[in-house]
């Protein structure tokens, strides 16, 4: 599961970390020490470019930074209230769900993060835990995108939605939680992004463990709870009950 991470790095560093343009301009969010669903992202999308006329340059393509809400919206659903259900989508079963599959064979972005949050439950209590690349680099948390129309307004914005693909956790990531996101390499980039490219199922399988490997399990304050809370404080490494140290050094 990813209900919550850390999207920090401004866009000139995403853009050379992920080969892609800048295309964001003001629209640029913040650094968010606490993104939440309903919220805008950056993601990175690969597509064929578009002239004037709307025509696409099939012989080429073009990797960009595009702004997204986190929540995919399908792009037959009535209404856009159901996006902030639509955070993830499992990468066993998204090919034959209806709001996913199309999705999954024609639009396919990555999300990057710093590091993603995960409660692990102990009875009625939850501990926070924040998962992070050691090295400082960004997760390339594989996803999905739609567009949606709302058709009773001619006038308004197409919305540009997301949702993280999820599978199952590896490791001692599994003590956290049973879920995690899917996280990709950077060898697997170009052809998770390739738009002519429909079938990836060799890309939907748990995180290898040398992935897990180079990840920190940080136990933080419960102070990442509440969306309201957000700042770097939420990111420094705060000793609890469930820290096994151990397991999470």
């Amino acid at each position: 599961m990813c209900g919550r991470y850390a999207a920090t790095k401004d866009p000139a560093t995403l853009a050379a970390e992920f080969d892609a343009i800048d295309t964001l301009g003001e629209d640029a969010p913040g650094a968010d020490y606490n993104v939440a669903p309903t919220k805008n992202v950056v993601a990175v999308v690969q597509r064929h470019p578009r002239d004037a006329d709307g025509e696409a340059d099939e012989s080429t393509t073009e990797r960009t930074l595009r702004l997204m809400k986190w929540g995919l919206v399908p792009h037959w659903a009535k209404d856009a209230s159901g996006g902030a259900k639509m955070m993830n989508a499992r990468s066993e079963s998204a090919a034959e769900k209806p709001s996913f599959k199309q999705s999954l064979a024609r639009r396919r972005c990555i999300m990057p993060a710093d590091g993603w949050y995960e409660w692990k439950r102990d009875g009625k209590a939850k501990f926070p835990f924040f998962t992070t690349p050691k090295d400082g680099s960004s997760l390339a948390m594989a996803g999905l995108w739609s567009t949606w129309r709302d058709k009773s307004d001619p006038d308004a914005p197409v919305l540009i939605t997301c949702s993280v693909l999820t599978t199952d956790a590896v490791g001692p990531l599994a003590e956290i939680h049973h879920r995690m996101p899917l996280l990709l390499t950077p060898d697997d980039w170009d052809f998770w992004l390739d738009p002519d490219r429909t079938d990836v199922s060799t890309l939907l399988r748990p995180v290898s463990e040398d992935v897990v490997d180079g990840l920190e399990l940080r136990p933080i304050s419960d102070a990442v709870n509440s969306v309201r809370n957000n700042n770097a404080d939420l990111l420094k490494r705060t000793e609890h009950e469930a820290a096994d140290l151990d397991l999470f050094s």
